[in-house]
């Protein structure tokens, strides 16, 4: 009994043990295919050029557009101030009056003379007028007509001198009034009330014109000698005759309504920080800009030309170097995700249907209809991991 209980015992834990291994087997693929990692869903754009703005962004320092010394053109002793230091003025506004009266006189004494030699030059008229009857009966010698003659050029001389000493006096009584050149704003003064002004030569004081306002900068040499290369190639094309359209960004962070152009750019480099200076004129009608301010100044008018421009969501880094996903086919056929390192230019900002306003502009690493990832990101693990497409909510490029 016992030698033949041994022997079924073990042949049937044998089968039942193959049995179990057998069915463990046939379940193992279907495990694995269960616990295997879903493809990511992403969306995608396709890359296309297109002709993008191109963008400089500066610093800059303010200054007035005109810096005016205040002088008197005539001598007296200063009578009043009619302004006050840091006040603002407009053009023709009277700044400093000196004593009248004297230039009030001259000016009375000119209109005398004025009116003697506009008679003397009547009285000489009327001989002339005369003798010119009697010269003609023989009544009276050439002699005698050719002196009232000369007498009649030499009042009309008189006369047009003194109506220059006329003008020159009334020229005199404006001068006592010293206005303002320019529109702008005050300084100091540097002379008071019953100071004996000597003319010209003692400042009063001086103006800053503000508006329009000046903004001075730099441009490095290494980016200009990269702009020239980039229109050597015909890849950038420049403002003409430099004239960059300009705004500014305060240091608020906020962008002055104002906009203005670059009216000089220098030829000269600067050993000292290698960058040649250039220089704008921005309305400034408020008077909100000062003199010494800092602020940052864009340059716009530069177009990139085929391009390629993504969004800057897309752009990844991996510390070695900037790169993006790209949606391509494997072997097999199926959807996944390729690392594509890419070289990157300037920032552009500009809205899209997507709601995107800050791109990239991608100077190489893309190709024409590349597929490139803008959303996902974040589900893809490893490269070549398999991902699905869903542009529902995109279009089909970066438009």
């Amino acid at each position: 009994m016992r030698q033949s209980f041994i022997p079924s015992t073990l042949s049937l834990l044998f089968i039942t043990t193959a049995s179990l291994f057998i069915q463990g087997c046939s379940e193992a693929p279907e495990s694995q295919q269960q616990g295997a990692m879903p493809p990511a869903t992403v969306s995608t754009i396709k890359a296309v050029t297109e002709d993008a703005p191109f963008t400089i962004e500066l610093p800059a320092t303010l200054s007035g557009s005109k810096e005016v010394e205040v002088r008197a053109r005539v001598t007296g002793i200063l009578e009043s101030r009619n302004f006050d230091e840091g006040q603002t003025v407009n053009k023709d506004q009277s700044l400093f009056t000196i004593n009248l009266e004297p230039y009030q006189l001259a000016v009375e004494r000119a209109q005398a003379a004025l009116d003697g030699a506009n008679a003397s030059l009547i009285q000489a008229q009327r001989d002339v007028k005369r003798l010119a009857k009697l010269r003609a009966d023989k009544s009276v010698s050439q002699r005698d007509y050719d002196n009232a003659s000369s007498t009649e050029d030499i009042a009309k001389t008189s006369l047009s001198a003194a109506k220059v000493a006329l003008k020159e006096a009334k020229l005199n009584l404006e001068y006592a009034q010293v206005k303002a050149p320019v529109a702008g704003v005050m300084g100091r003064e540097f002379v008071s009330e019953g100071t004996y002004v000597a003319g010209p030569e003692l400042l009063l004081t001086q103006i800053t014109q503000l508006d329009p306002i000046r903004l001075r900068f730099g441009i490095s040499e290494r980016e200009q000698l990269a702009m020239r290369q980039d229109v050597d190639k015909g890849t950038l094309t420049l403002p003409n005759d430099g004239h960059w359209q300009t705004s500014i960004t305060l240091q608020d962070g906020s962008i002055y309504e104002q906009t203005g152009e670059v009216n000089f750019s220098d030829v000269r480099i600067n050993p000292n920080t290698g960058t040649s200076e250039l220089q704008a004129i921005m309305p400034n009608p408020d008077f909100k800009l000062r003199p010494g301010q800092f602020v940052r100044v864009s340059l716009k008018g530069a177009v990139r030309k085929n391009a390629f421009v993504i969004p800057q969501r897309a752009v990844l880094d991996n510390g070695m170097g900037k790169f993006v996903y790209i949606a391509t086919h494997n072997e097999q056929g199926g959807t996944i995700a390729r690392p594509a390192p890419i070289e990157v230019g300037e920032w552009i900002q500009k809205p899209n249907n997507q709601g995107d306003k800050n791109f990239w502009l991608i100077k190489s690493g893309l190709n024409e209809g590349d597929e490139v990832i803008i959303d996902g990101m974040a589900k893809i693990f490893f490269p070549g991991m398999p991902v699905t497409i869903n542009n529902a909510n995109h279009s089909n490029n970066a438009e």
